[in-house]
């Protein structure tokens, strides 16, 4: 992915990158004025809004799991998270929750629990990305470079505070790694992204990543402002992302459905040899079907319901489209729907985007717009006056 299309699908997200980049580096100049005992009484309300939006949000969640993997162990993510922060507030554990002047480093026990609370957040995006991937015994490996520098800082005289403190973002570049993936296959089965968004996977990795750069600090020279940043941007992490998940679909909920269900056996990773099939006739049908039924014109259209006409399975439907069209199933879909907006545009020029967008198979008219604006070069109202 080249730097040109890297901006064109994250504009929004490095935006939002630099907008919570710039609270940080606010809150690290701000929280320089806050007097020691003040932020002892001010890291107890901190501690106690995580706890408590961390265990409403896991009863929400836990409300509307339907089933989803994913759901279910945000809520134990949320627990995990919760009880921590009721340990911290009934001073079981002190951690780095009232830092004090002479306070330099974490000690080692405090890396391992950063590491372990780090690397729950990574459970979500993890089961996302890479759907059935993580295993107990892959969960055990995960962790095992951790205990084991551990045991080696606790049996020689060696610091290996640097190896702990950076392997979260170790494993976070692993995981970047197939975002790419998830965005195509996601395009390639599904004609809308409202729902689905991997735009939001990249917003949580960008939270992530700062949160494993103030832990990084934070093993190092564990101060007031380093530790009241990275609280509220965990309380952040947790209360926007709990928002979000409740809203977003499972992008493999279709093939998991089909195949429990014994109608569709193809796993979502897959990556099948067929063999090359003249797809001159299913081109004709495909086109037919869509100039009289106009499936595109619902918002849920996706790639499977073209089995609706075409006796192709989910493999032979992708490359029916790539094949032919030169694009994904999400652009393929696109394009009817920009050329419907703007015959209706031609037919009823006084008529609101708002109506054309839904009639077009749009989530919204924010989204018409950003889309035709992107395909057509201009906004739907500069190509209306034309």
């Amino acid at each position: 992915m080249n730097v040109h299309e890297l901006c064109k699908n994250y504009k929004s997200e490095f935006i939002f990158g630099l907008v919570l980049l710039a609270g940080v580096v606010l809150s690290f100049f701000l929280a320089q004025y806050i007097p020691m005992k003040l932020y002892g009484h001010l890291s107890m309300i901190m501690n106690g809004c995580i706890a408590t939006v961390s265990l409403a949000g896991a009863w929400i969640v836990s409300r509307h799991t339907k089933g989803m993997r994913v759901r279910k162990v945000w809520v134990f993510t949320l627990l995990a998270y919760a009880l921590f922060a009721m340990l911290l507030l009934m001073r079981v554990t002190s951690f780095v929750d009232t830092p004090k002047e002479g306070l330099v480093s974490l000690q080692g026990w405090e890396i391992v629990v950063g590491n372990f609370l780090l690397w729950l957040l990574l459970l979500y995006p993890m089961l996302v990305l890479r759907p059935g991937w993580m295993t107990v015994p892959k969960a055990i490996l995960q962790g095992l470079p951790v205990g084991l520098a551990f045991l080696l800082d606790q049996m020689f005289d060696i610091d290996l505070r640097i190896l702990l403190a950076i392997y979260p973002i170790l494993l976070l570049g692993f995981l970047i790694s197939y975002i790419r993936k998830y965005r195509q296959y996601c395009e390639e089965n599904y004609s809308s992204m409202d729902n689905i968004d991997v735009q939001w996977i990249v917003r949580y990795i960008i939270m992530y990543l700062l949160d494993s750069a103030l832990f990084f600090i934070l093993c190092f020279h564990a101060t007031v402002p380093v530790a009241f940043t990275q609280q509220w941007l965990i309380l952040v992490i947790i209360a926007y992302s709990t928002e979000q998940i409740l809203y977003r679909n499972d992008p493999w909920a279709t093939v998991r459905s089909r195949k429990s269900n014994a109608q569709e056996s193809e796993e979502p990773e897959e990556e099948e040899n067929t063999p090359s099939i003249d797809f001159a006739e299913y081109r004709e049908t495909l086109e037919q079907w869509m100039k009289t039924e106009k499936p595109y014109l619902n918002p849920e259209f996706r790639l499977l319901d073209l089995r609706q006409v075409l006796p192709l399975n989910r493999t032979y439907l992708s490359q029916l489209i790539n094949t032919e069209y030169g694009c994904n199933f999400y652009q393929f879909v696109t394009n009817y729907r920009i050329e419907e907006a703007k015959q209706l545009m031609k037919a009823h020029p006084d008529m609101l985007m708002q109506d054309i967008a839904e009639q077009c198979g749009f989530s919204s008219p924010t989204v018409f717009a950003r889309i035709f604006s992107r395909e057509v070069g201009m906004t739907p109202s500069e190509w209306n006056k034309q």
